[in-house]
């Protein structure tokens, strides 16, 4: 690559992970160089790019300008290593996804391990989040494409890929833990763990179309959070079938008396512009 081209991508990863750590291992590259490539950045360009901090690195407010452009360059490579990936077939290739923890859990690791037996080659970049932060990174170009929570922006285009159920978690002792189904209307009567993902999200939206305030005692993004609270005794929660897939906890599922699922799609900007690995990738989601 590029002298140049290593210096945008090594600022441009260094703004997005927030650190140059995390950039130097995603690149490849030691902590050292990728501080250096950014100091020969702001030398050569004659400005301060990067505040540096205790708590990572912020852009100044001349970083703030130059970054888009920093991108596009990044972007426009991109591109061109897609054109010529495609020319010399899968003999090499990266794919980044942006996902949320039970696709992670359950999905990945089976379309990952079927797509590899034919192009072992491959790499792979994951990256975990909520369903606004993936919906950021599938906008910036940060990743190819991600699992998200349908609808998602318009701009996106989409595949369609599973309805999934959501499904009340209580501990094993609750009065209900019997009950054939849980009635919505007794989510207000008990502490409640909310998961939010973020815009979008299933259990917020679900809360509001019945017009429902529990006692929200604990809010998170992460899953497998809401089970060890639930176990604990804490409360209930609502969490969707996929994640319930061999949890290693001691809770019951139940089903509300209402209809209640989300559907998960594969969002990305365009698909004509997908690299050639990702374009491959596509066609091996049946296997999760």
């Amino acid at each position: 690559m590029d002298t140049n081209l290593q210096k945008y991508l090594a600022f441009v990863k260094t703004v997005e992970y927030g650190s140059f750590t995390k950039a130097a291992q995603m690149l490849h590259y030691s902590q050292s160089g990728v501080s250096r490539m950014i100091l020969d950045l702001e030398k050569e360009w004659h400005v301060s790019l990067l505040e540096r901090g205790r708590a990572g690195v912020q852009l100044t407010s001349d970083g703030v300008q130059l970054l888009p452009y920093a991108r596009n360059v990044c972007r426009e490579f991109e591109k061109l290593q897609t054109q010529v990936d495609g020319l010399n077939g899968l003999e090499a290739g990266l794919i980044r996804i942006g996902t949320f923890s039970s696709v992670a859990t359950h999905w990945l690791p089976n379309i990952i391990q079927a797509f590899q037996k034919d192009y072992p080659a491959i790499r792979y970049e994951l990256l975990l989040g909520d369903y606004t932060e993936i919906e950021t990174w599938i906008a910036e170009g940060r990743v190819d494409a991600g699992f998200l929570c349908l609808p998602t922006r318009p701009e996106f285009e989409t595949i369609f890929l599973e309805q999934d159920p959501l499904l009340v978690v209580l501990p094993e002792d609750h009065p209900l833990a019997a009950a054939e189904k849980f009635p919505v209307q007794a989510l207000g009567n008990y502490p409640f763990m909310l998961l939010d993902k973020g815009a979008g999200a299933e259990v917020p939206a679900l809360l509001r179309r019945y017009n429902l305030t529990p006692d929200v005692r604990f809010t998170t993004w992460e899953d497998y959070a809401i089970m060890a609270m639930v176990e604990s005794g804490l409360g209930i929660g609502i969490l969707p079938k996929l994640i319930l897939r061999r949890a290693p906890y001691h809770i019951v599922a139940k089903e509300l008396d209402v209809p209640a699922w989300r559907k998960i799609g594969l969002a990305f900007r365009e698909k004509k512009t997908l690299s050639l690995a990702m374009r491959r990738f596509l066609e091996y989601l049946s296997f999760r």
